[in-house]
């Protein structure tokens, strides 16, 4: 089969212009959204913030997370991603560890004993109806929320683990490990602060 040499040109052309015409669409979508996305962001960290600390505005953004406190969060299979100093009264860190469905992005506030001060989820990709009660922070049998139940909890007695010392929502036992690591790799990125 032959093909005529102007079609070639026609059809690549075609192609080319559509490319750029989408290209210029793409990128002028980016620009207009770029912004408001990052406002939102930020208000859901502030958000996140205000939910695990009494008073966010104490804490300071570390530009330059210190290796060992990165380090120390990836030895519990959590990925410490942002952090907040307290000025002596503890740290905020963003943490994401593995869920059920895909990452749990969590705020984890650590006082200046090293215990936990509060756990709020920011971002995550869990079962709805399952895995959203433990990033809900719905109650335990306890009464007690599933996020709330780590206030107070600390490394002093050992690691957290699903089924010793944190309870789990019945069905969305991979969702609470997920939370688990999180708090447990912000607890050790405390501890190499400290």
């Amino acid at each position: 089969m032959k093909f005529d040499p102007k079609f070639i040109v026609k059809v690549a052309g075609t192609l080319t212009v559509i490319s750029l015409v989408t290209a210029a669409v793409l990128g002028g979508v980016n620009a207009v959204t770029k912004d408001p996305i990052a406002a939102i962001n930020a208000q859901k960290t502030q958000d996140a913030m205000a939910a695990v600390v009494s008073d966010p505005t104490v804490f300071q953004a570390v530009e330059a997370i210190p290796q060992e406190a990165v380090d120390a969060a990836a030895s519990y299979g959590g990925t410490l991603t942002e952090l907040y100093d307290g000025q002596g009264t503890g740290y905020v860190m963003k943490v994401v560890a593995s869920g059920s469905q895909g990452s749990i992005e969590m705020m984890v506030g650590v006082d200046a004993e090293g215990a936990v001060t509060g756990v709020s989820v920011v971002d995550h990709a869990e079962t709805s109806g399952i895995g959203t009660k433990v990033t809900g922070n719905e109650p335990l049998p306890s009464g007690t929320g599933v996020l709330d139940q780590f206030k107070g909890m600390s490394h002093a007695e050992g690691d957290l683990v699903v089924g010793k010392n944190v309870d789990a929502i019945s069905g969305a036992t991979v969702s609470s490990r997920g939370i688990t690591t999180g708090v447990n790799a912000a607890l050790a990125a405390a501890e190499a602060l400290a």
